[in-house]
């Protein structure tokens, strides 16, 4: 399917879920919007979170229109993805290898990066 056809299909990812029922169960105009708000937030944490791992690995994630991701690596590549959920996939072909979750020195690298709230916020 091309990157065209792909904007039609909406495939809600378990991640945002909640967001997008909470967004549909609200019938004050004001509240939704303060739900999309919400959302593109989460989204932005999430992605933040994403980035302390990938980092590790020589990539990193941005949002899309709140509606998919950009993963890159260091050597100007980069995939379209629908949700978290396909992105690790694509980031193992993106370096060539599996990625470890379990790996020691990502660990240790995450014990040395900075809060995460402290990314998410801006700080």
């Amino acid at each position: 399917m091309c990157i065209l056809c792909g904007e039609f299909v909406t495939r809600i990812h378990w991640t945002e879920k909640h967001a997008e029922d909470r967004a549909r169960a609200s019938t004050d105009a004001g509240a939704k919007d303060e739900s999309r708000r919400n959302r593109r937030r989460e989204r932005t944490r999430r992605a933040a979170v994403t980035n302390q791992v990938l980092r590790h690995y020589g990539l990193n994630v941005c949002d899309w229109s709140g509606t998919k991701y950009i993963l890159r690596d260091g050597k100007g590549r980069s995939e379209l993805v629908q949700d978290l959920g396909s992105l690790w996939p694509v980031a193992q072909k993106l370096t060539g290898r599996p990625l470890d979750p379990l790996d020691p020195a990502l660990h240790a690298a995450l014990r040395e990066a900075p809060a995460i709230s402290s990314i998410a916020n801006g700080e």
